[in-house]
């Protein structure tokens, strides 16, 4: 937040104008989430406003919280397999992990549960919308053929589709948000993906999750974890209903 008002206000990204967005978001401290996101899409006119925060999908409360704001929004489903994103995600947390006296203050509740609740969450809330405000697409897929998939997600939008603006998706390393920026404000995207900001193109061998699970011993839950999940609300089950609920789930998307 503080990076988009230095650059959509100030016009740039330094440590001072990152200051004064500081301020002029204390300023403005009584707006709703809503009113600023509405502000951010008046500076951006005509272009269109887009929320990516993988944690939306972490509570379908939340999801339904972003529809009611904006009911003629369009919803991407992105999808990623399941063993590939337990990897990125455990390299993503691992630089996030404090320590306090040699204990680390993380749960260990594994990275599949997360996957598996965020695109539950996401199906349970996409099922209910109207025929042509959702398209579910494999990430693998765009990765492995952007020049087929790019324009299919710009015509379901209703946005341009010419070879100009496609090669132009095919840049995020242009985007003002693409790199680290300037203190106090250093995050606001991917660590991994600031650190060389590149569409990695290429085609992607998915891994098989029917033998990661033979090969993984998963302990999935301690005590302490199952007490965390009631009260966070994730499933509880035996460990082999877990890895059913998880392969079913994959399945469903197009991975095995």
């Amino acid at each position: 937040v503080l990076r988009t008002v230095a650059e959509l206000i100030y016009g740039v990204q330094t440590s001072a104008t990152v200051t004064k967005a500081i301020g002029w978001l204390a300023d403005r401290r009584h707006w709703s989430t809503k009113r600023l996101m509405d502000y951010f899409r008046d500076l951006v006119d005509p272009l269109i406003g887009m929320e990516k925060s993988p944690v939306t999908s972490l509570k379908l409360l939340w999801i339904e919280r972003a529809y009611a704001f904006y009911p003629k929004a369009y919803f991407l489903h992105l999808t990623r397999h399941p063993v590939s994103t337990r990897k990125s995600m455990d390299e993503f947390f691992e630089n996030r992990r404090s320590n306090i006296d040699g204990q680390n203050t993380l749960q260990t509740i594994d990275s599949l549960l997360d996957w598996y609740r965020f695109h539950k969450n996401i199906m349970e809330f996409t099922k209910t919308l109207p025929v042509g405000q959702t398209m579910r697409v494999k990430g693998e897929d765009v990765l492995s053929d952007p020049d087929i998939y790019l324009p299919q997600i710009a015509e379901w939008l209703g946005i341009r589709t010419d070879k100009e603006a496609i090669e132009a998706m095919k840049h995020p390393e242009m985007s003002p948000y693409a790199y680290r920026g300037p203190e106090p404000a250093r995050g606001g995207n991917d660590p991994k993906f600031m650190r060389s900001p590149a569409l990695r193109r290429g085609r992607l061998r998915e891994p098989s999750l029917k033998e990661f699970f033979v090969r993984e011993k998963l302990d999935w839950l301690s005590d302490r974890d199952k007490q965390i999940c009631r009260e966070a609300g994730y499933i509880l089950a035996p460990a082999e209903e877990l890895v059913d609920e998880i392969t079913g789930l994959s399945l469903s998307l197009g991975y095995r």
